[in-house]
């Protein structure tokens, strides 16, 4: 069965993008980054901050309205 002709007509599941990092192209045991080093490099940006989601005062006031 692995060597019928239809096994090579496999699509993939996710198409091939670009890394987010480099730009080069994905790979399979990296998705989405190309590499362990891009999704590395992704992250310790999220871990050091440097990706922050944003906060609205309307949010802050919520917070307070609670306690």
């Amino acid at each position: 069965m692995a060597n019928s002709p239809d096994s090579a007509k496999v699509t993939p599941l996710r198409p091939r993008r670009p890394c987010p990092e480099c730009g080069k192209p994905s790979s399979r045991a990296d998705y989405p980054f190309c590499s362990p080093r891009c999704k590395d490099v992704d992250l310790n940006r999220w871990l050091s901050g440097s990706y922050a989601i944003p906060v609205t005062e309307a949010d802050e006031n919520l917070d307070e309205d609670e306690q």
